[in-house]
């Protein structure tokens, strides 16, 4: 009962009623809902607070910007059940209004991309100048991960999320990892762009992910190992997310000795060995699958496929 009470204090209010709505087509900052809502920051935080204390609506801060979503599932789901049965012509002309202010607010984020792949361009073609074109290593990665559902995925250092935008719609969940807040708004307006409303964006790093034990079926380290000064250890924490059966897909370069990839663009490491690889995979508790080379430019791309012991909880559910 006194959870009864306390959602339906939350509920009576107009502009936590226009939030819920808003929060059920994607994630927004605090900035934005103020945008849409036309109100101050300060009071859509208060009202974003009635919300969370509730357990409607969660918060999540990414840098000096503070987004939020809807609640868990199965406490928020009656609650829109019910609201979508109590529906009327007011709240549907509100819901209108603010879905028109929500695709002004998505335009913006894809403005803010367009701009910084622009001012960048040049940098990231010269360096895919030197390796094989992007749609091969891509197509080489969905071979390795082959046609079969994935239930939770991962992709650590998403970047723009174009791992995201690849995997994704062949996942029940999705979670894109990154350091980097000005990578996540990208990445959130190129998902946003794409429609993938069910995966989602967290600011962690890639040595203390924030997932629990076994809380990923499939984890993804594209082009990404070569930014970690201990790569070994990125590896044991992908490898501590995964679930009996998991399975860690890494894409990178084979050694070379392009040292100005150092400075210019702050590479750590000049590529990996088989040896290195599969060493730190077997200190990891992963078995290797399968090892794929790219060759075809200055620089090889290499593709490793590793599987955490273990029987897939959905195969021992079927057993």
């Amino acid at each position: 009962m006194s959870d009864a009470l306390e959602i339906f204090r939350a509920l009576a209010d107009a502009t936590r009623l226009r939030t819920l709505s808003l929060l059920r087509s994607m994630e927004l900052s605090v900035g934005e809902l103020a945008q849409v809502l036309e109100q101050s920051q300060p009071r859509v935080s208060r009202h974003v607070k009635i919300l969370c204390d509730a357990g409607l609506a969660e918060r999540r801060k990414e840098g000096s910007w503070v987004f939020v979503r809807l609640g868990q599932p199965e406490r928020v789901e009656p609650v829109l059940d019910a609201l979508d049965l109590w529906h009327d012509d007011e709240s549907d002309q509100s819901i209108a209004s603010d879905a028109a202010k929500l695709a002004e607010v998505r335009a913006g984020r894809a403005a803010v991309a367009t701009r910084w792949f622009e001012e960048h361009a040049g940098e990231w073609d010269a360096i895919r100048s030197l390796y094989v074109a992007e749609s091969e290593v891509e197509a080489a990665m969905r071979t390795a991960l082959g046609d079969t559902g994935i239930e939770r995925l991962l992709d650590i250092g998403t970047g723009t999320g174009r791992m995201l935008e690849l995997f994704a719609p062949n996942a029940k969940s999705a979670m894109g990892i990154d350091r980097s807040s000005e990578m996540l708004r990208l990445a959130r307006a190129k998902l946003s762009q794409r429609g993938l409303t069910h995966a989602e964006l967290r600011q962690a790093d890639f040595y203390a992910l924030p997932i629990d034990p076994g809380g990923a079926d499939v984890a993804i380290l594209h082009h990404v190992l070569h930014f970690a000064h201990e790569p070994e250890t990125a590896i044991e924490e992908a490898a501590r997310v995964l679930a009996p059966g998991g399975r860690l897909l890494i894409a990178d370069f084979a050694p070379h000795n392009r040292e100005e990839l150092r400075t210019r663009a702050e590479h750590a490491r000049l590529g990996f060995s088989d040896k290195q690889i599969l060493g730190w995979f077997a200190a990891a508790g992963l078995d290797p699958v399968r090892t794929d080379t790219l060759e075809g430019g200055e620089l090889t791309v290499k593709i490793w496929l590793a599987r955490k012991a273990g029987e897939p909880e959905i195969k021992r559910k079927a057993a």
